[in-house]
């Protein structure tokens, strides 16, 4: 053993060398140094006679083939033989054989003998078998020696050793068994960068679904793509909006796909999540396909997504089945939410059970909107009482509005808190009606701010009036504009009251100026006028009549008149007096006063006195009296008593 090491034997030239072993194949239960030659006798025997001859090298490629083939009785003698003549390989392919054979203690000094001699291949071997006996000390100083060495499954096996100690460490030796080829320290590497992505960006959480009548958790709408992928190995998937995401996402992405074409079927699930994410779904789609085919059934829930949402129903209901069968509770969600847009509750009912008893707790809990959606109220409590039970959080909110449409606040409180207190913009929404209810406009104010925070447009409106009722204007119109820019109408219509307020009297235009010019305010009327608002309608209407447009403002004051604003219904009228249709005016009027519109019915009553209706005229006179304001029933009585003394003269 006195020259062990110094020489270079046949198996460490890399003329025979097995170079790289699948991965996943623990050190000592596969062939280590085994030689890459051909299984064909002509070789076999060729090694076997420069072996029989004396030959030592020989000797340790014959054994390892032997090895390679599982006929260890043959292989022992020759790699023995070529272990006391000083072959380090062949020393690292005996502890293997009587690894094998369950003689770890010999083995192990075997492996200690090759790995001395400089064997990375016997060192990761001697360190994979220290862990086993949980001396990780003695396991880290052997696999770092094999590591240190280029050994691909040595820099794994240590990156494990570390990753389970939380050490930082570990990523520099996963990256460099990576990058010498290894498909599960690529994926694991790529694992590694998109949970630091997730640790910069702070990525928000699952889908939101309004009170309990959203649809259904998975197949309703489209779920984000990390929602396709558990939360236990997955995580949220990765986002790219900080500073570093997107670069450690795309790094990320280049080790996935490094792994993938190797045949990792994960690999490839998750490469498809990034692409997607990004909008490259056509090669998104190929991943995803080549990730199924391979028995990922979370990849073939994330295919029947994409291809759902290109329209092709059919074919994303095969890929779901596929996954359904397969025990994936989200396929089996996208599934019931298929048959039930179509209306077959029943199957609906069906796969909503399959997903809960698949363990995924939004089965119950689209089990709860189904019943909902019939009207079957016991049964949706049920659902929702153990989704919500489960930690289903918009469970947990669709249980309290049921509770609070029941009538019992008490029982919808705890609930909605829970809810809230989990995550859900809605609860926390809800609670702020519920304390709002309760005259307890702090607590409410608190609640509506966080829901405000999270994203929620009607939050952020009540957030807004309450600023603007304790005169703080310019967070009021922060907050509005966000609520605006989510498309409350309300919101839009109160933010142009805010800008509104701020311009200057309007005064002739200067000579050459364009006139008329659309102020933001007046932009932000007209969105909330053309999403019905009424009195948007009718101010869009007077800044249409300010600046001439008088078909645009009739067109608005119409809209809104008809649509039951009295208002709209009185300017109409008078900007139809003003162009002489005197007549369908006093049709809008009547309307308007008929509606408590006070000037309206005054107007009614001069037109009816110049008509020399004067009964007509005091009787409008009477309601314009009653409706006010001051200046109108001040005129209004000076008209009437005017047209009483004409008619008693």
């Amino acid at each position: 053993m006195e020259n062990m090491g110094d020489r270079t034997t046949l198996l460490e030239t890399g003329r025979y060398v097995q170079q790289h072993v699948e991965d996943g194949v623990r050190a000592g239960t596969g062939t280590a140094e085994s030689a890459e030659c051909a299984a064909d006798a002509e070789t076999e025997e060729r090694h076997r006679r420069a072996a029989d001859a004396g030959d030592t090298a020989s000797m340790s490629v014959l054994g390892a083939m032997l090895l390679r083939r599982g006929d260890l009785d043959a292989a022992e003698p020759y790699l023995r033989a070529a272990t006391s003549a000083g072959e380090r390989a062949a020393a690292n392919n005996l502890g293997v054989l009587l690894h094998q054979r369950g003689y770890l203690d010999e083995a192990a000094g075997w492996w200690r003998v090759a790995a001395v001699a400089g064997s990375a291949a016997a060192a990761h071997a001697l360190g994979r078998h220290y862990r086993e006996l949980g001396d990780e000390p003695a396991a880290e100083y052997w696999l770092r020696q094999s590591a240190e060495q280029g050994h691909a499954l040595g820099a794994y096996a240590l990156a494990d050793l570390l990753e389970h100690r939380s050490d930082v460490g570990a990523e520099r030796w996963l990256r460099a068994a990576a990058e010498q080829g290894h498909r599960e320290a690529a994926y694991r590497l790529a694992r590694a960068l998109e949970a630091r992505a997730r640790e910069t960006t702070h990525p928000g959480a699952d889908a939101i679904y309004r009170s309990g009548t959203g649809p259904p958790t998975a197949g309703g709408r489209r779920r984000p793509v990390a929602d396709a992928i558990p939360r236990g190995d997955s995580g949220e998937g990765g986002g790219e909006g900080a500073p570093g995401g997107p670069s450690l996402i795309s790094e990320a992405a280049q080790w996935y796909r490094q792994a993938a074409a190797r045949g990792h079927r994960r690999a490839a699930l998750y490469l498809g999540a990034i692409l997607e994410k990004r909008g490259e779904l056509k090669e998104a789609g190929r991943w995803y396909l080549t990730s199924a085919k391979d028995g990922e059934a979370r990849a073939a829930c994330a295919l029947g997504f994409l291809l759902r949402d290109a329209g092709d129903e059919e074919s994303a209901a095969i890929w779901w089945l596929r996954a359904a069968q397969e025990g994936d509770g989200n396929a089996a969600n996208a599934l019931g939410a298929l048959h039930a847009a179509r209306g077959e509750q029943q199957t609906a009912e069906r796969w909503y059970r399959a997903a809960m008893d698949a363990g995924d707790v939004n089965g119950a809990y689209n089990l709860g909107l189904l019943c909902a959606a019939q009207d079957r109220t016991v049964q949706a409590e049920q659902w929702y009482r153990r989704a919500a039970y489960a930690g289903h959080r918009e469970a947990a909110n669709a249980l309290a509005v049921l509770l609070l449409q029941a009538d019992d606040p008490t029982g919808a409180e705890p609930w909605f808190s829970k809810a809230a207190e989990a995550g859900s913009v809605d609860a926390a929404f809800n609670l702020g009606i519920l304390y709002a209810g309760r005259d307890d406009d702090g607590t409410a104010l608190r609640w509506y701010e966080r829901a405000a925070a999270a994203g929620h447009t009607e939050a952020a409106l009540q957030v807004g009036i309450a600023c603007l009722r304790d005169g703080d204007e310019r967070s009021a119109e922060r907050h509005l504009r966000c609520a605006a820019g989510g498309g409350s109408t309300e919101a839009a219509f109160r933010l142009a009251t805010v800008l509104d307020s701020r311009l200057p009297p309007p005064g002739p235009p200067a000579l050459g100026e364009p006139h008329g010019v659309k102020t933001e305010c007046e932009q932000w009327y007209e969105r909330a006028a053309e999403q019905g608002h009424r009195r948007a309608q009718v101010r869009v209407g007077m800044l249409a009549a300010g600046r001439g447009d008088i078909a645009d403002a009739a067109r608005w004051y119409r809209e809104a008149a008809e649509a039951g604003s009295r208002n709209g219904a009185f300017n109409l009228g008078l900007l139809l007096a003003r162009e002489g249709g005197e007549r369908e005016a006093a049709l809008w009027w009547t309307r308007a006063a008929q509606a408590g519109h006070g000037r309206a019915a005054l107007r009614l009553a001069l037109l009816a006195a110049r008509r020399g209706e004067l009964t007509e005229g005091q009787r409008w006179c009477a309601r314009a009296v009653e409706l006010g304001p001051a200046e109108v029933t001040e005129r209004a009585a000076r008209l009437r008593e005017a047209l009483h003394q004409e008619l008693t003269a």
